[in-house]
């Protein structure tokens, strides 16, 4: 089934974000489920974004990506900050955004949140956002205590929050943003310094849209952050799909037993990686993913 693609720009803060409308009909009129999808930090929506977008467009819904603030075609003089106060404001100006538009069944839309952006779109949810319906795929979930092992432990943390303070400092002295790889094996200055095939490969992550950097001052919002507070405040009906071998699976665990309304949790074979674009786990995820938007969007 052919999919339309149109991109289109929206405000957020201040900044100009460029989302891109996936639907299974060349209009932007005819009413349908409507569900933004975001994907894993530091990265584009071309890239595991795209690949649900599709998928929910070939099977009815109108699907809608975008770049964060800061990253890929989206406006921001702070370029490839991972500041999740952020990003959790741009989901909440997506919402706004997408309530405006006469494709958009019902007084809502759903939210897909793929792997770090699961975090921030909780909390969005949690602050009031115009999503009525969540779900979750290989949701990285996590608060200071446990994303440090991450990074070496406490000595880890502690030289990147050292590197973030130096990068703030150049900041306000001159304007400069220092960068460093965001993936990049083998270097401890990187965002990811492991091996992860998919941003190491063009016919993966690694497209042509994505900008290997990350702003070195992200540590300082990164490493402090508690994406698991929001979970209580959430009452939205919710579909996790996660598994053992994805990131965190005891916070996954904790946010699902800590949501307040509806709620359903897939425990699926795969590593985290695999939930990107594998075809097996990826068709697993829809199979929990569809029928629950589709019970839960689209009628007023």
């Amino acid at each position: 089934m052919s999919v339309f693609e149109s991109p289109i720009v929206f405000p957020a803060d201040g900044a100009t974000l460029a989302g891109r409308i996936y639907r299974n009909r060349d209009d932007l009129a005819a009413p349908q489920p409507t569900v933004i999808v975001t994907g894993s930090w530091l990265t584009v929506k071309e890239q595991m974004p795209h690949t649900y977008a599709l998928l929910l467009a070939e099977r009815g819904f109108t699907s809608f990506t975008f770049d964060f603030t800061g990253f890929g075609q989206s406006t921001a003089a702070l370029r490839q900050l991972e500041m999740p106060s952020r990003k959790i404001a741009d989901i909440v100006a997506a919402a706004d955004f997408l309530s405006t538009m006469s494709f958009v069944a019902g007084r809502a839309v759903g939210h897909l949140g793929i792997c770090a952006s699961a975090q921030y779109a909780l909390a969005g949810i949690a602050r009031g956002a115009r999503i009525r319906s969540f779900a979750s795929v290989a949701g990285w979930y996590h608060d200071a205590p446990s994303v440090a092992p991450f990074y070496g432990g406490p000595e880890g943390t502690a030289l990147r929050l050292q590197r973030a303070g130096r990068a703030h400092e150049v900041y306000a002295a001159s304007g400069d943003v220092v960068m460093v790889p965001a993936y990049r094996p083998g270097d401890d200055r990187a965002g990811m310094f492991f091996e992860v095939d998919y941003y190491a490969n063009s016919k993966r992550g690694a497209v042509q849209a994505w900008r290997n950097e990350m702003a070195e001052m992200s540590w300082t919002y990164w490493l402090t952050f508690n994406g698991l507070r929001a979970a209580a405040e959430v009452n939205v009906p919710t579909v996790m799909v996660h598994g053992d071998g994805c990131v965190l699976p005891e916070n996954a665990r904790s946010v699902y037993a800590a949501l307040r309304g509806p709620k359903q949790l897939e425990w699926i074979d795969g590593n985290q990686i695999d939930f990107y674009d594998q075809p097996v786990q990826v068709s697993a995820a829809l199979a929990a993913i569809e029928p629950h938007f589709r019970a839960t969007l689209g009628s007023d």
